[in-house]
């Protein structure tokens, strides 16, 4: 009687610690590319995260502007004025102006016309509005930080001669309508800390 013998096989000593190491490389280089495409995508979030800062900043200056209302406002000391759109160094303010279609869907005691502000603080553009026009100093003054990392914002003024100017009203105008007086234009630029300048013109109302 012939007896069959069965041959086990079995892996050396050498050949799991190769295999091992052949697994640990090819799971370093798994985890080396997971961690780059999260990595990535991160930095895709947070370049869209601020191109759309950068967009929705754009859209409310734009739409202040577009609204642009001649209505000058009472200042809180009296019987002083300022102008429907104006420049400041007295104030602070890089600009302010008065628009109009300000929505109310919640029918709060209050007009559609607006006083809106914009200021830098350190690197951030701040928008600012009052809830009334012709405000006193106990009206609130509301706060909106629209995007950081602002290295400056300059606003330029078309005149009715076709005309540049950095400042509104213009210096050295003057007549009854002087603080109804909107710029044909106004040209918007932007500078941001690693990415340049943008320039936007806005064309106002008639």
């Amino acid at each position: 009687m012939k007896r069959h013998v069965k041959v086990i096989s079995a892996f050396t000593l050498i050949e799991v610690l190769v295999s091992l190491a052949v697994f640990a490389i090819l799971a370093a280089l798994a985890y080396g590319v997971l961690n780059q495409t999260l990595a990535n995508a991160e930095m895709l979030s947070e370049r869209m995260n601020r191109l759309q800062a950068v967009q929705r900043t754009m859209r409310i200056l734009s739409e202040d502007l577009f609204q642009l209302t001649p209505r000058p406002v009472r200042l809180e000391l009296g019987d002083d004025f300022g102008a429907a759109i104006q420049t400041s160094l007295v104030t602070g303010y890089a600009l302010e102006l008065t628009r109009g279609g300000w929505n109310n869907p919640l029918a709060m005691p209050r007009g559609t016309l607006q006083r809106a502000a914009y200021r830098m603080e350190e690197d951030q553009l701040v928008r600012y509005h009052w809830n009334v026009l012709d405000r006193t100093f106990s009206n609130e003054l509301v706060g909106v930080t629209l995007l950081d990392g602002v290295e400056s914002i300059v606003f330029r003024f078309m005149r009715d001669n076709g005309e540049w100017t950095d400042q509104w009203p213009p210096q050295g105008a003057s007549g009854p309508n002087i603080l109804r007086q909107r710029p044909r234009a106004v040209e918007i630029i932007l500078s941001l800390q690693g990415e340049g300048t943008m320039t936007r013109l806005i064309e106002v109302a008639p």
